[in-house]
């Protein structure tokens, strides 16, 4: 069975016809190098940052990082910022070659999809989104929302609204698989059902999902019992 660490008093869906995740920490072992990424564009304009302060915004999309690195460090970002930055972010990302699937998390997916609609809702921009799913999980995904595609990235409800729209299924048919403070709280916001996995956050960070599994096997028990 899978191993829950913190429950909730969520009600799962009755009926489930979608499942929607988050990539970036879900799907993909990834989030090291978004912040090693934004670290060194940070750098290059005299702000300082940890890893940690990143996987803390995990879920924002660029805007959200950027106004928040910028308030930490007591600056204000000018217009040209939120572009500049961007651009420079992924720059370097699309550089590493190094990012994986997180173990059977892709044969996982390939049976999933067979019973439900799959769908993504990332923080990442649509170019980092687009590369990380055609690379590892092509023909997988119904719906793709990324961080460009909202106004308002996560904690806001928006970019699960918009992959609930663009699905046309049912709130209360849903489940969101998330791994980020701020992606808890969006779908949360949103009134998902929404359950966790801790990768380079505390548990304790994840509290308001309905349920926090201990690592990604358990959360894979748990997909697949959802098949059976």
């Amino acid at each position: 069975m899978p191993v829950i660490i913190v429950t909730k008093h969520g009600t799962p869906p009755n009926k489930l016809d979608a499942l929607i995740f988050d990539v970036d920490g879900v799907l993909v072992d990834s989030m090291s190098y978004h912040a090693d990424a934004w670290i060194q564009t940070f750098g290059e304009i005299g702000i300082n940052i940890t890893n940690q302060q990143i996987y803390d915004i995990e879920g924002s999309n660029h805007v959200g990082v950027i106004e928040k690195i910028f308030k930490h460090a007591a600056r204000k970002p000018q217009p040209h910022h939120f572009e500049d930055l961007r651009i420079r972010k992924q720059e370097l990302f699309l550089q590493i070659q190094k990012v994986k699937v997180f173990r059977g998390m892709d044969d996982c997916l390939s049976k999933l999809n067979d019973t439900y609609h799959l769908a993504v809702a990332s923080g990442s921009n649509r170019k980092i989104v687009d590369k990380l799913i055609n690379t590892f999980f092509p023909n997988t995904f119904d719906v793709i929302i990324s961080g460009t595609d909202v106004t308002h990235g996560k904690p806001s409800p928006e970019p699960y609204l918009k992959v609930i729209e663009k699905l046309g299924v049912r709130k209360d048919r849903c489940i969101v698989i998330e791994n980020a403070p701020l992606g808890v709280e969006s779908a949360k916001n949103a009134g998902l059902y929404c359950v966790a996995v801790p990768t380079h956050v505390s548990p304790a960070s994840l509290k308001k999902a309905d349920v926090v599994f201990e690592d990604h096997e358990a959360l894979k028990r748990y997909l697949y019992s959802l098949i059976a």
